[in-house]
C-alpha cells in the first residue's frame, strides 16, 4: 500500500513530464533588464499560447497549448517582478506555467522563429504596470529643448553596444560572444568620454540584456545625443577575413525611414532642426526631412571616416572607407550615427585580441580621437567646443544654404546674417562661419 501510494505521488509530482504534449518546453531563460524582465521559452516547435492574470494572490498564468517538459524549469528562478515559478500539466494537454507576482506587471508576449542560435522561443516581456500607467498620462518629452544661451551645454556621446541579453551575435570559435566584447568596448569609450573635457557619455545598454533596434534610436535622440555610436564585432564564413568596418546610413535606407517618421510626425515637434512638422503639409514636411537627413549622413560620414581613420592606426581595416547600409539602429534623421564593426571575431587572432583589456582599451581610443577630431572641426553650437573655438564650414560640392544650416541646426537667415549674404547662392570651397544657436 505504501508502495503504490509513493509511486502516486511521484506521478503527482511530475506530471509535465509525464504527459508531455506534441510540443516540447526545452527551456526557459530570465533576462533583467532596466525597464523589464524578459521570459524565454525554448520550444521544440510553434504553438499556441495564452496569458492572463489572478489575483489574491497576485499570479501570471501562461497556458501552452498542446504542450509538454522536456526538463523541469523555473527552480529557484526569481527576478524584481515575481518571487518564484511554478508548472504543470493542465486538461490532460496542456502545461500552464504559474508566475507568483510581486506586483502588477503588463506582459507583452510573441513567438519567434528558429535563427542561427536558437529554435522556436516563446518571448513573455513583464514591465511594471504602475510605470507604464504613468507614463501614459506624462506630457510628451520635447528632446530638441535648448539650454541657455548662458549655460553652454557638453557634447553627448551615445554609446550603444551591439546585441545583447537574448541576442548574443556572433560567436568566435573559442566562444567569444559579441554582446560580451561590445559592451566591453563601449564601457571603455565611456570611461574615455567621462574623462574628455566637454563631453559627456551615455551607455544605451550596460548590462546583459536587450534593446530593440529602434528603441536605442530613441534612447539617444532623448538623451539629445550629438552623435550615435554602435559597437559590434564582424563574422564571415573565411576565417582568414580581418580587420575594422564603419558604416553609415545608406540613402535607401533613409528614404524608408522617413516614411516611418512622417507618419508619427504629431509627436515629432522640433524634428528638423527645431520646426515642427505637425503644421506643415505633406510635401513640405518630406522635403523638411529629406534635407535634415541628407545632412545628417554626410556628418556622419565624415566622423565616420575620422573614425576609420584612426581605426586604421591601430590594426589593418577591412574597407578602407566607410561603408552605407540600412542599418535600423543608424536611421535617426537628426543624430549623425555610425556602427563600427571593430574587428571579425570569426578571425582567431583578432577573437583573441577583442578578449583582451588592452586591446579593448587601444579600439575604444581609436574611436574617441577620430571623434574629438570631427567635432574640433564642426562643433555642435551651444556646446562648450562651440564656446571654446569657431566654427567655419567649407561649401562642399552639391551643398545648399538650408542644408548647411539644418546641419548646424540654426536658421538660414542667420547663416545669411553672419556671413552678409543676400542670397542662396554659394560657391564650392567657400568658407562660411557659422553662428551660435542664439544668433539663430
Amino acid at each position: 500500500m505504501k508502495f503504490l501510494r509513493a509511486v502516486a505521488l511521484l506521478l503527482l509530482c511530475v506530471p509535465a513530464l509525464a504527459e508531455a504534449g506534441s510540443v516540447q518546453v526545452q527551456g526557459l531563460r530570465v533576462w533583467e533588464a532596466p525597464d523589464n524582465v524578459r521570459l524565454v521559452f525554448d520550444l521544440s516547435g510553434p504553438l499556441e499560447h495564452r496569458i492572463f492574470r489572478l489575483e489574491d494572490p497576485a499570479r501570471l498564468v501562461i497556458d501552452l497549448a498542446g504542450a509538454g517538459l522536456a526538463e523541469p524549469i523555473g527552480s529557484g528562478t526569481k527576478s524584481r517582478f515575481f518571487s518564484a515559478i511554478r508548472s504543470g500539466v493542465r486538461n490532460g494537454s496542456d502545461l500552464r506555467v504559474v508566475l507568483d507576482l510581486n506586483g502588477a506587471v503588463r506582459p507583452k508576449s510573441f513567438l519567434l522563429k528558429p535563427n542561427q542560435q536558437y529554435g522556436h522561443r516563446l518571448v513573455v516581456d513583464l514591465f511594471d504596470a504602475d510605470e507604464t500607467a504613468a507614463a501614459a498620462t506624462r506630457p510628451p518629452v520635447t528632446v530638441a529643448d535648448e539650454p541657455s544661451p548662458a549655460q553652454p551645454r557638453e557634447l553627448v556621446v551615445a554609446i550603444d553596444a551591439g546585441h545583447g541579453g537574448e541576442d548574443p551575435g556572433a560567436i568566435g570559435s573559442r566562444g567569444t560572444r559579441e554582446k560580451d566584447v561590445t559592451l566591453a568596448v563601449a564601457r571603455e569609450l565611456a570611461q574615455l568620454v567621462a574623462k574628455e573635457p566637454g563631453m559627456r557619455p551615455v551607455l544605451i545598454r550596460d548590462g546583459d540584456y536587450y534593446v530593440g533596434l529602434r528603441q536605442r534610436m530613441q534612447k539617444a535622440r532623448e538623451h539629445r545625443a550629438d552623435i550615435f555610436i554602435s559597437i559590434h564585432a564582424d563574422a564571415f564564413t573565411d576565417r582568414r577575413a580581418r580587420g575594422s568596418s564603419v558604416f553609415a546610413l545608406s540613402q535607401r535606407g533613409a528614404s524608408s525611414e522617413a516614411a516611418r517618421w512622417l507618419a508619427e510626425r504629431e509627436n515629432s515637434a522640433d524634428l528638423v532642426g527645431g520646426v515642427s512638422l505637425d503644421d506643415k503639409d505633406q510635401l513640405l514636411a518630406s522635403v523638411l526631412l529629406d534635407l535634415s537627413q541628407a545632412a545628417t549622413i554626410e556628418s556622419s560620414l565624415e566622423v565616420g571616416d575620422a573614425v576609420l581613420g584612426n581605426l586604421g592606426r591601430l590594426h589593418p581595416l577591412h574597407k578602407r572607407r566607410v561603408e552605407q547600409a540600412g542599418f535600423a539602429v543608424l536611421k535617426s534623421p537628426d543624430v549623425p550615427s555610425i556602427l563600427v564593426e571593430t574587428a571579425f571575431i570569426s578571425n582567431p587572432e583578432e577573437e583573441r585580441k577583442l578578449r583582451e583589456r588592452g586591446h579593448q582599451r587601444r579600439l575604444a581610443e581609436a574611436i574617441l580621437t577620430g571623434v574629438r577630431q570631427y567635432f574640433q572641426r564642426k562643433p555642435p553650437p551651444g556646446t562648450l567646443l562651440a564656446r571654446t573655438q569657431p566654427t567655419r564650414h567649407a561649401v562642399a560640392r552639391g551643398e545648399t544654404l538650408s542644408g548647411i544650416a539644418a546641419q548646424y541646426r540654426v536658421s538660414v537667415d542667420s547663416l545669411r546674417r553672419r556671413n552678409g549674404l543676400t542670397g542662396d547662392m554659394l560657391r564650392v570651397g567657400q568658407e562660411l562661419a557659422i553662428p551660435a544657436a542664439s544668433d539663430g
